[in-house]
């Protein structure tokens, strides 16, 4: 009998999962809480809005880091070592970001922070797959859906409504208590199984640490700066790409060639593994690409205050947990590869339905499309990592976690880079062909010129009504310009979704009898 099928925890396996999922979500929750405060920062650092990004970066660049890293740091420590330690580091520098008093001080806290949580997320989707039989991973993933889904949408709904009554030092803050609970838990219930204990004689691959370090750098400086920057017409932007791509080949030569590598890349042999991953990423950048434009809609056109964009996101979070607790309650009666199909089409439905959007919109247009957006990303979510893993053996499962994470993390600040370039030069477009519609020539511009014209006039001279209501007019071209770029970009989201279907049916499932075997 091998040591995957002789081992079982101690402790009732919904209990252990309890650490890990209040560990997990804190995390996923940090990804997203800080957004809506970031002006506020600003000003609390007297900095610009765009150098304060560098507070978002930062922690994106340093968990991104620790992820591969994972495996090795288990089996130098041990996991359940590992894992407490990240908590407590995670929470320290919690603290440490609330009482940032400057931009370099948050910058290095949130380094910290990303250091100590980035190893959360992978190491307790690790946990709780292995503290289930094979049979019962679809509940015990519907439960892990609850961090990955629900914990970023409601993000910037508990980031706002706390800036809004306390003040943003509080959105660190709440880790505090939280971290100690999670630490205590994790002492008291988890255990390491004998692969996942502390091993000898474990050798650090420098080489390639030192290169994931500068390729994740650099490359997450390029996505977050390269717009702003116009991308390859500036040349650091290219000299930043140059970088990246060098240190990313020099990272996978080392990983494929050397043989105490930092990840073990034979896990991309099982091909359930490797098309499932690619799903993920594909799904964690419309998720995450999603988050980030719509808030901009809903604030920049709509009018729209933080809080109030981030409560018109809320049914997507109603509609994620809604899907959990069905996934979790029959899951295992259902087909998989079934479930992913069905939430692929409904997340292509829902970015459909946003590109209806105009500027006359009630919130109930906004609620329905997010309200199936949730339900599609849980009830396709959940599944694929179940499907994912299923082939894996358990002592793979931290290092499939790691790289797993890692390239959805990358797949994340991909789409967004993506989204924010489209919504720019789309808006462009739709400017240029608009603003030909405002001459003299066209006869509904004059018309609303003259209608502008007297409503101005009996508050100004003629000449000053007339630059007015031309003016206005402008504005409503520039506003219904963005309208349609928002547009065009959500059905790029949509169509992403529907393209990668076919990579599910490709996906081998697991027959129940197989199952009962592992």
């Amino acid at each position: 009998m091998s040591q995957q099928t002789a081992w079982k925890p101690s402790h009732n396996m919904w209990l252990c999962c309890l650490p890990v999922m209040i560990s997990a979500f804190m995390f996923v929750l940090d990804e997203t809480i800080a957004n809506v405060a970031l002006p506020y920062m600003a000003g609390s650092f007297s900095v610009s809005r765009q150098e304060s990004t560098w507070i978002l970066t930062s922690y994106l660049i340093a968990s991104g880091i620790i992820i591969p890293s994972v495996d090795f740091f288990c089996k130098l420590l041990g996991r359940k070592n590992f894992f407490i330690l990240s908590i407590i580091i995670f929470t320290l520098s919690s603290f440490l970001c609330g009482i940032a008093t400057s931009l370099p001080m948050m910058v290095l806290t949130r380094i910290l922070q990303g250091f100590g949580g980035g190893a959360l997320l992978p190491l307790g989707q690790a946990i709780t797959l292995e503290l289930f039989p094979v049979e019962k991973r679809a509940q015990s993933m519907a439960l892990f859906g609850l961090v990955v889904v629900i914990a970023p949408i409601i993000g910037p709904v508990v980031g706002g409504w706390i800036t809004t009554n306390w003040s943003w030092p509080f959105i660190f803050f709440i880790n505090v208590p939280i971290g100690f609970v999670a630490v205590w838990l994790s002492k008291k219930l988890l255990e390491d199984p004998p692969y996942a204990q502390k091993q000898q004689n474990v050798k650090i691959d420098d080489w390639g640490f030192f290169a994931l370090i500068f390729w994740l750098t650099c490359m997450q400086i390029v996505l977050d700066k390269g717009n702003d920057a116009d991308w390859f017409g500036s040349t650091w932007v290219c000299w930043m790409t140059f970088f990246a791509v060098l240190f990313a080949i020099i990272f996978f030569y080392i990983q494929f060639t050397k043989k105490d590598s930092l990840i073990d890349m034979k896990v991309f042999k099982d091909a359930n593994f490797s098309l499932g991953t690619l799903v993920q990423v594909v799904m964690q950048g419309v998720l995450l690409a999603s988050l980030a434009i719509l808030p901009q809609f809903l604030q920049g056109l709509m009018g729209y205050d933080a809080f109030l964009s981030g409560l018109a996101m809320m049914p997507r979070g109603v509609g994620a947990l809604t899907t959990v607790i069905f996934i979790g309650t029959i899951g295992s009666k259902l087909n998989n590869k079934l479930l992913v199909i069905m939430g692929l089409t409904l997340l292509g439905i829902s970015g459909f339905m946003l590109c209806n959007l105009n500027l006359q919109i009630a919130t109930i247009n906004i609620a329905i499309p997010n309200f199936i957006m949730g339900i599609g990303m849980s009830m396709s979510m959940i599944p694929i990592i179940t499907l994912s893993t299923i082939t894996l053996k358990n002592e793979q499962m931290t290092n499939a976690s790691g790289v797993q994470n890692l390239l959805k993390n990358i797949g994340g600040a991909i789409g967004t880079s993506i989204v924010t370039t489209l919504i720019s030069r789309k808006a462009q477009a739709h400017q240029s062909f608009l603003v030909d519609n405002l001459t003299s020539l066209n006869d509904n511009f004059l018309d609303r010129v003259q209608a502008y014209q007297g409503m101005f006039s009996q508050m100004t001279d003629n000449i000053s009504a007339n630059y007015l209501a031309q003016n206005m007019l402008y504005k409503q071209m520039l506003q219904q310009a963005n309208m349609g770029a928002f547009r065009d970009t959500f059905e790029v989201c949509a169509i992403a979704c529907i393209v990668i279907i076919p990579l599910v049916l490709i996906i081998k499932g697991i027959k129940k009898e197989e199952a009962k075997q592992n």
